[in-house]
Parts: C-alpha cells; structure tokens; sequence
C-alpha cells in the first residue's frame, strides 16, 4: 500500500461494531506476533484500540486493494 494513496479513516466516522470488526480481523491475522505471552482476543482488541484512542495508530483505506488496515501513526 502506498501512503500516498492511502485515505485515512477516523476512527470516530465508524460504527462502534466496524470498528470493532476492524480490530478483531487486524488482531487475528496471520503472523500477529505479541511477543514472548500469549494474549486473549479481549486483551489484544483492548490494546490495540487504547493505541487507536492515543494516535499512535491510525486506520488507513487503500482504493486501489479496497482495503483497510491499521499502521503505526
């Protein structure tokens, strides 16, 4: 994906269940790697959305792929 193409995405223009949706799919991809502890799928969507509420990641659309992801801000 190219940044330049890339749209950003508030996380405040999604619903409360997109959101979530986007979370829990970004979570759950493969080669997810949360270090040396395992964690629940409760605990990584909660981290993952307090890094959303900071800005240090934002939600990015790619027209060309159609698709959304999440990248370090």
């Amino acid at each position: 994906m190219s940044r330049t193409d890339a749209i950003e995405v508030s996380p405040d223009s999604l619903s409360p269940a997109a959101l979530r949706a986007l979370v829990e799919e970004f979570v759950t991809r493969d080669g997810t790697d949360y270090g040396a502890v395992e964690r629940g799928l409760e605990a990584k969507v909660a981290a993952v959305m307090r890094q959303l509420e900071r800005g240090e990641v934002r939600i990015v659309f790619d027209p060309d792929s159609e698709t959304t992801t999440l990248v370090p801000a």
